[in-house]
C-alpha cells in the first residue's frame, strides 16, 4: 500500500466514523426553526423564504424518495442528507489537512507506515474528527437545514484548489478551476457562505503561478475581493435585473407577450457566451477562454433558481414572495422583505430623519392589460438621515427596539456628543450622537467578542449551556472546565445547582484551542504562504461575516452556525498541532513511527475524544419528535375547516411540515399573521389549498397589492362603535369621500373610528357549529372592542376583513390572542382549547387577560387523550432549548385546564390533568420553577394533599439549592444574582403561604424556617 492508498483509506475511515456519529444522533423528524419549512418546500418543490435554496430543495426531494412512500420518514431522509453532507465535509477536511501537511512533512514512498506518513494521517484524523464533534457543525449535521450542505461545498472547493495546486504545471490543469466555478455556482442554490472561500482560492493560484511580491500580494487581495463582489453583486442580482429590464421593455414598450423579454435576454446571453468561447479558442486566448468558461459554469450552477420561478408559476401551497418572473425574482433574491442595513457608511441609532427619497417602483403583472403595472411608486419612502449623525463603519445603527438601544449603551457606552437639532415645526432639541469610539467599542465588545469569539470558544474551549445570552453570567457563555478560570469569569462553575445543569454543557479544558494554536504557530513557521491562505478562509468565514451582517442585539436565536466555515479553518490547525508535537517528540525519542502513533492516539483521545464525550448529550436528537408532536397538538383538537392564526417560525413551520409532508389536518388553513403583511401572502389566502377553501375577504385582490393599503390611519371621525362589516366596506369603497389626503397629495383609505362592533348572527353561529351545543344559550348578540393603535397594516386589515366576511362559517383559532390584541381585542371571547384559543361569540369564564378563558371539554380531549410531546419525558431523549421553551406553553395549558376543572367542582379530574402534565414534563427533564406554584395550589384544592406536599418540597429543595450556590459566590457575583436571590426568597415565602392556607401547618413551618434561615444568611 502506497501513501495515496493509505491516505484514501484513512479518509474513508474518518468519513465512516463521522457518518456513524451523525446517524446515531440524527433527529428522526423535522426540527424547530426553519427545518419544517425547508423539508416541506423540498418535498413538494415549493418556494421557501428569500433568497431561496433551490438546489438544496431538489436534492432534498431526491432523498425523500428513499422514504419509500412512508411520509413519516421524509424528514428523516432529508436529515440523512444533512448528515451525509456533513460527513463528506469531514472527508474533504481530512484530505485538505493531509494535502497541506505533505507540503511540510515529506512522505516516505518506500515505507507505508513510516513515522512521517503516520503523522500526516494522524494530523488529518485529529483535525477532521475535532471538527466532527465541534458544537456548531454537529448541530447543523443532524437536522434538515442548508448549513451542512453549504459546509460541504466550502470543503470541496478548498480541497479542489489544493488539488489543482498539485497538478498546476500539467496540461489541462484548468479543469480544476472550472470544477471550482461550477461548485461555486451550485452552492448559490444552497447558501452564499461558500463564496467567502474565493479570496483563499485566489491566493493559492497567485502563490503557485507568480513569484510573490508586496505589490502582487496586494493586487491579488484586491482581485479576490473584486471576484467576490462580481459574483455577489453582479452575477447573482444583475443577471436577473437585466432580465427584468428586458422584460419590461419588450412587454410594456413593445407590447410583446409576457416573458418575451426574458427569453430574448437569455438567448442573447447564451449567444454571447458561445461567441466568446469560439473567439477566444480561435485566437488562442487561454486565460480569457477559461474565464468565460468559468462564468458559464457558474451560470449553469446558478440556473437551479429557475426551479423557483417554475414552481412559483405553479401556485404551490407554500409560495413565499411568489417570484414568478424576472421582476419579482429580483426582489426575492435581494431579500427586500427583510429590509437593509448600513455597512460602510450610515446612521447612528439616534439619527433624526431629515427627509425621504424615492425608492424603486414595484411592478405587478396585470394579465387583463397584458402589461406590468406599477402598484407602488415608492415615492418618498426611503429615509434620509441628518448627516451629522452618520459615520463610516456604523455599528450602532438600529432604533427599531428599545432593547437594541439598551444593549448599544451597555456595550458601547452612552456619553456621546450633544447636537442641537431643529425640528420641522421650528423648535429645537438636543440629541446625543454616539462617538466613533463608542461605535468601535460596541463592535469589538459585542459584535466581535459576544457574537463571534464566544461562539468560537464554544467549539474549542467548552460551552456553559444552550440558553440565549446577552452577556449574563449564567447564560450562553463559553467555559473550559478549569474551575479557577471559569469561576473568575462567571462565578463558580464547579458546584452548580441542579437548576443550572444543562445538556448542552460541555468542557474541553482548552485542549482543542491549545492544539490549534500550536498548529497555527507551527504552520506559520513552516509555510507562511499556506498559513495566509488558511487564515484568509478563517477570517472571511468568520470576522468578515460579522462585519457584513452588522447584526443588531437580541437576535431571535444564537447565530453560531453561520460561522462554521471559520471553525473549519481552525480545525486544519488542530491537525497541524499533531505535526508540531510529532516533530518535537520524535527528535527526542528517535522512534518516529512509534512517536507518530503515540502522539496521534493521545491527541485523538484528548481532543476529539473529550469533545465527543462532552458534546454527545447536547447533540443527541435521536428519539425526539418534539417539533412534529407539538405541531400536531396545536391542530389535533381544532374544528374541521378551521383557520388558525400563528405568529413566529416555531408555531408556523412545524405546522406547515405536518400538513405538507405528513398530510395531517389539510382541511385547516394556517395563517402566519406576520407574513400576511405581504401582498403575495394575502393573495394566496384567497386560493383553495388542499381541502381548505379560500378565506372569504371583502376587499378585492388588487386592493391588497404591494403599495396598496400598506397603512390605513385610524381616526376618530365617528363616535362609534361602528359595525366591522361597514368599516371594511368603507375601505373597499374607492371613492374620494372614503379617503384622506397626504402631504404629497395622494389620498389613502382610513378607518373613521377606533370603536368597533361585530353583530352576531346567532343562527349562523349555530349552523356552522362554531359554538358547542352546551354553550348555545350563552351566545352574545354583539362583540365590541377598541383598536389600540394609530393605524392598520396590511395584515391587520386582512384579519379584520376576514372576521367581518367570515360570518362564523370557518372556526377561528389563535396560538396567542395577545398577538392581535391591539387590533382585535377580544380575549374574553377566546377559549383555550388544548394548545390554542378558539374565538367564539361566548364570554369565557375565568378569563386571564390576553389569554381568554378555558373550554374544558375540548381541552380535556386534547391534553388527556390526543396530545404527545415528542418523547421529552423519556430518560434517553435530550431536551433541547427550543423544546424546553415550548414546553412552558404546554404546561400552562395543563394547569389552566386543571384550574378550570376546580372551578367546575371536578377535583379528581383536575388532579389527573396535573399528573398528566407532570408525566410529560418531569422535573428531572425540565426543571420546575416558580411557574409551578399554581400547580401546588391546584393539587391542594383538588384534595390531593400528598402530591401537593411532594411538589412543594421539590420546589423548596430546588430553590434552597439555588440559594446555596448564590451564597457560595463572591460579593461581585452575589450582587449580580440579587434579583435571582429575591425571586427564590419570594418562591419560598409563597410556598409557605400556600401550605398554610391549605392547613399544611407542619410543611408551612418547615418552609418558613428555611425562609427565615436564608433571610438571615443573606443579611436581608
Amino acid at each position: 500500500m502506497d501513501f495515496k492508498k493509505l491516505n484514501n483509506l484513512a479518509g474513508w475511515v474518518v468519513f465512516l466514523i463521522a457518518t456513524t456519529v451523525y446517524f446515531l444522533t440524527l433527529e428522526p423528524t423535522a426540527s424547530w426553526w426553519d427545518c419544517g419549512e425547508y423539508i416541506s418546500t423540498a418535498y413538494k418543490l415549493q418556494v421557501g423564504h428569500p433568497p431561496g435554496a433551490p438546489l438544496f430543495q431538489m436534492l432534498g426531494r431526491f432523498f425523500s424518495l428513499f422514504a419509500f412512500g412512508d411520509v413519516s420518514n421524509v424528514a428523516l431522509m432529508m436529515n440523512v442528507m444533512s448528515a451525509l453532507s456533513s460527513s463528506f465535509t469531514i472527508l474533504f477536511l481530512f484530505w485538505t489537512i493531509t494535502l497541506l501537511a505533505r507540503k511540510i512533512v515529506s512522505i516516505d514512498a518506500d515505507e507505508t507506515f513510516s513515522g512521517n506518513n503516520l503523522a500526516i494521517i494522524g494530523a488529518g484524523a485529529v483535525g477532521a474528527l475535532a471538527y466532527t464533534f465541534s458544537d456548531s457543525f454537529w448541530f447543523s449535521a443532524v437536522e434538515g437545514e442548508v448549513y451542512a450542505m453549504s459546509s460541504f461545498f466550502t470543503a470541496v472547493v478548498f480541497w479542489a484548489i489544493l488539488k489543482w495546486e498539485t497538478v498546476a504545471d500539467e496540461p489541462h490543469n484548468y479543469r480544476w478551476l472550472l470544477f471550482i466555478a461550477y461548485m461555486v455556482g451550485l452552492s448559490i442554490g444552497v447558501h452564499m457562505l461558500n463564496l467567502l472561500a474565493i479570496p483563499a482560492i485566489v491566493y493559492v493560484f497567485y502563490y503557485k503561478k507568480f513569484q510573490p511580491t508586496a505589490k502582487g500580494f496586494i493586487v491579488s487581495g484586491l482581485i479576490s475581493l473584486l471576484i467576490l463582489a462580481f459574483i455577489m453583486n453582479l452575477i447573482i442580482p444583475m443577471i436577473v435585473k437585466l432580465a427584468g429590464s428586458f422584460e419590461l421593455a419588450f412587454v410594456n414598450s413593445l407590447g410583446m407577450p409576457f416573458n418575451t423579454g426574458t427569453l430574448i435576454y437569455f438567448a442573447l446571453l447564451i449567444g454571447l457566451i458561445i461567441f466568446g468561447l469560439k473567439y477566444t479558442q480561435k485566437r488562442g486566448k487561454v486565460i480569457l477562454n477559461t474565464a468565460i468558461l468559468a462564468f458559464m459554469f457558474i451560470l449553469i450552477g446558478y440556473s437551479s433558481f429557475f426551479m423557483l420561478i417554475i414552481r412559483a408559476n405553479a401556485n404551490t401551497p407554500i409560495n413565499e414572495n411568489e417570484p414568478s418572473d424576472a421582476i419579482t425574482m429580483l426582489a426575492y433574491l435581494n431579500r427586500e422583505q427583510y429590509g437593509d442595513w448600513p455597512l460602510l457608511y450610515g446612521q447612528y441609532y439616534t439619527a433624526p430623519i431629515e427627509s425621504y427619497k424615492d425608492g424603486n417602483p414595484v411592478y405587478v403583472k396585470d394579465k387583463n392589460k397584458g402589461r406590468y403595472v406599477i402598484t407602488d411608486h415608492r415615492r418618498s419612502t426611503k429615509p434620509v438621515y441628518d448627516s451629522r449623525f452618520s459615520t463610516i463603519f456604523p455599528r450602532m445603527w438600529s432604533n427599531q427596539k428599545p432593547s437594541h438601544i439598551r444593549v448599544y449603551k451597555q456595550y458601547g457606552g452612552d456619553k456621546g456628543i450633544p447636537i442641537r437639532v431643529t425640528k420641522p415645526n421650528g423648535t429645537s432639541e438636543v440629541i446625543i450622537r454616539p462617538t466613533f469610539g463608542e461605535n468601535l467599542k460596541f463592535f469589538f465588545s459585542y459584535q466581535v467578542s459576544h457574537m463571534y469569539v464566544r461562539y468560537f470558544m464554544w467549539n474549542f474551549a467548552g460551552r456553559q449551556n444552550d440558553i440565549e445570552s446577552q452577556g449574563e453570567y449564567e447564560n450562553g457563555n463559553w467555559i473550559s472546565g478549569i474551575n479557577a478560570i471559569d469561576s473568575f469569569r462567571l462565578g463558580s462553575q464547579k458546584d452548580l445547582p441542579e437548576s443550572m445543569n444543562n445538556p448542552a454543557r460541555a468542557r474541553f479544558y482548552f485542549l482543542p484551542l491549545l492544539l490549534g494554536l500550536l498548529g497555527l504557530v507551527y504552520h506559520f513557521n513552516k509555510n507562511r504562504k499556506d498559513t495566509w491562505v488558511v487564515f484568509l478562509l478563517f477570517v472571511m468565514t468568520g470576522l468578515a461575516i460579522i462585519v457584513y451582517l452588522n447584526q443588531t442585539p437580541y437576535q431571535p436565536r444564537e447565530r453560531d452556525y453561520a460561522y462554521a466555515g471559520s471553525f473549519y479553518a481552525f480545525a486544519i490547525w488542530i491537525g497541524f498541532g499533531v505535526l508540531y508535537l510529532y516533530e518535537l517528540l520524535s527528535k527526542k525519542s528517535g522512534a518516529k513511527a512509534l512517536t507518530a502513533v503515540a502522539v496521534s492516539a493521545a491527541a485523538l483521545i484528548l481532543v476529539p475524544g473529550i469533545m465527543a464525550r462532552e458534546g454527545w448529550e447536547g447533540h443527541d436528537r435521536s428519539g425526539k419528535y418534539a417539533a412534529r408532536d407539538f405541531a400536531m397538538s396545536y391542530m389535533a383538537q381544532c374544528a374541521p375547516k378551521s383557520v388558525i392564526f400563528t405568529n413566529g417560525d416555531n408555531d408556523t413551520f412545524p405546522l406547515w411540515y405536518v400538513q405538507e409532508v405528513e398530510n395531517f389536518r389539510t382541511d385547516m388553513r394556517v395563517v402566519n399573521y406576520m407574513l400576511a403583511s405581504g401582498d403575495w401572502y394575502v393573495h394566496q389566502l384567497g386560493k383553495k389549498v388542499y381541502e381548505s377553501d379560500r378565506l372569504p375577504l371583502t376587499l378585492r385582490p388588487e386592493q391588497y397589492n404591494k403599495g396598496v393599503n400598506e397603512y390605513i390611519p385610524v381616526l376618530e371621525r365617528i363616535q362609534g362603535p361602528v359595525e366591522l362589516k361597514d368599516l371594511i366596506d368603507f375601505v373597499a369603497n374607492e371613492s374620494d369621500q372614503t379617503k384622506v389626503p397626504l402631504q404629497t397629495g395622494e389620498r389613502i383609505n382610513y378607518f373613521p373610528t377606533t370603536k368597533v362592533k361585530l353583530t352576531i348572527d346567532k343562527q349562523a353561529v349555530i349552523r356552522s357549529g362554531t359554538v358547542p351545543e352546551s354553550m348555545h344559550d350563552r351566545i352574545v348578540s354583539e362583540i365590541t372592542w377598541e383598536i389600540k393603535q394609530n393605524g392598520l397594516y396590511k395584515n391587520d386589515l386582512m384579519l379584520l376583513d376576514f372576521i367581518a366576511s367570515n360570518n362564523w362559517e370557518r372556526p377561528i383559532y389563535f396560538t396567542n390572542p395577545n398577538s392581535v390584541s391591539k387590533v382585535l381585542n377580544v380575549d374574553k371571547y377566546c377559549h383555550m382549547e388544548g394548545m390554542v384559543y378558539r374565538f367564539m361569540p361566548v364570554e369565557a369564564e375565568g378569563v386571564v387577560q390576553n389569554l381568554g378563558g378555558v373550554y374544558t371539554a375540548g381541552s380535556w380531549e386534547l391534553l388527556m387523550e390526543k396530545a404527545s410531546w415528542g418523547n421529552l419525558h423519556l430518560p434517553d431523549v435530550t431536551v433541547d432549548r427550543e423544546s424546553n421553551r415550548n414546553s412552558i406553553m404546554a404546561k400552562q395549558s395543563y394547569v389552566r385546564l386543571a384550574q378550570a376543572l376546580i372551578a367546575e367542582a371536578k377535583p379528581d379530574s383536575a388532579s389527573a390533568v396535573l399528573d398528566k402534565g407532570m408525566y410529560f414534563f418531569p422535573h428531572e427533564k425540565i426543571t420546575f420553577d416558580f411557574y409551578m406554584l399554581p400547580w401546588v395550589e391546584v393539587y391542594y384544592r383538588a384534595d390531593n394533599i400528598e402530591k401537593g406536599n411532594e411538589l412543594a418540597r421539590l420546589l423548596l429543595n430546588r430553590y434552597l439549592d439555588d440559594l446555596r450556590y448564590y451564597n457560595s459566590l463572591g460579593a461581585k457575583f452575589k450582587a449580580y444574582y440579587d434579583s435571582n436571590i429575591q425571586e427564590a426568597m419570594a418562591v419560598l415565602q409563597r410556598l409557605a403561604q400556600i401550605a398554610d392556607q391549605h392547613k399544611q401547618i407542619e410543611l408551612a413551618k418547615e418552609i418558613e424556617d428555611a425562609f427565615m434561615a436564608q433571610i438571615n444568611l443573606f443579611g436581608y
